[in-house]
């Protein structure tokens, strides 16, 4: 089986992550990908950098259990998160989310939802640089609202 999750450091290529997940795949009808990136703003203040930290094997761990989860609930052939940690600058990319399936509705329907689950229960903390110096980032109630409409609770609101 091919790697569903990888936390790193270094960037990675959209293109070659999706040519590695459909490949040789002819059921393959539907790719959705999801790409965050860190901007230059939040809540108002410019940011100048962020920091992401995770717990080595614990955060692997959640987030293929939820990849478990999105095969369960939506008809999808595979997913492939990966999500970048260390020090970032506005403009860098954050994370990636690429999900495979016959159709598009199951694959878009996967596709938010990995990301639903990754920005509000993923074991990540992240860190902003800001004139009025660093500042950690808390998960905001949109995006519990965003997880509860899969019918999770989410105990961060």
């Amino acid at each position: 089986m091919a790697t569903r999750v990888t936390i790193q450091t270094g960037d990675f290529d959209l293109a070659d992550e999706v040519e590695t997940l459909r490949k040789n795949d002819k059921r393959v009808g539907a790719i959705c990908t999801f790409t965050g990136t860190v901007r230059d703003r939040n809540e108002g203040l410019s940011v100048s950098s962020m920091e992401l930290e995770h717990y080595p094997g614990m955060t692997e761990k959640a987030v293929e259990a939820m990849i478990d989860e999105a095969c369960a609930r939506f008809d999808i052939f595979g997913a492939r998160v990966i999500h970048r940690v260390g020090l970032l600058q506005p403009l860098d990319q954050v994370v990636m989310v690429a999900v495979i399936s016959a159709h598009r509705g199951e694959s878009f329907r996967a596709c938010e939802f990995l990301m639903d689950y990754l920005k509000t229960q993923a074991p990540f903390w992240k860190k902003e640089q800001t004139p009025e110096g660093a500042r950690w980032v808390d998960a905001r109630v949109s995006d519990d609202a965003a997880l509860a409409k899969w019918g999770i609770s989410a105990p961060n609101a």
